[in-house]
């Protein structure tokens, strides 16, 4: 079955960088376009970027812009997420999404930035 799995998040100060991870398996991987949301405590879960199925068209979210790269590599069934440039308000659940008529979630991995 479709299954997403995220890693890489953790605490971080306010200024540093993570990676995170999503790889995906139970489907042809390179066919989907692939998605990163966020979720803050007490907030709707947000689009925070998007890549399309070959790499090539990549779009952010206002607030993360400049900051945050997706990127994926098909050879691994694996999305990235590279977040520099952290803050405070960064904090939140990551989730890789499949973007698809039925869309899949991953469980999500926790990011905190705090000092």
């Amino acid at each position: 079955q479709v299954q997403l799995v995220e890693s890489g998040g953790g605490l971080v100060q306010p200024g540093g960088s993570l990676r995170l991870s999503c790889v995906g398996s139970g489907f042809t991987f390179s066919m989907y376009v692939m998605r990163w949301y966020r979720q803050a405590p007490g907030k709707e879960r947000e689009l925070v970027a998007q890549i399309g199925s070959a790499g090539g068209s990549k779009n952010y979210a206002d607030s993360v812009n400049g900051r945050f790269t997706i990127s994926r590599d098909n050879a691994k069934n694996t999305v990235y997420l590279q977040m520099n440039s952290l803050k405070p308000e960064d904090t939140a659940v990551y989730y890789c999404y499949r973007a698809a008529t039925i869309g899949h979630w991953g469980q999500g991995t926790q990011v905190t930035v705090s000092s």
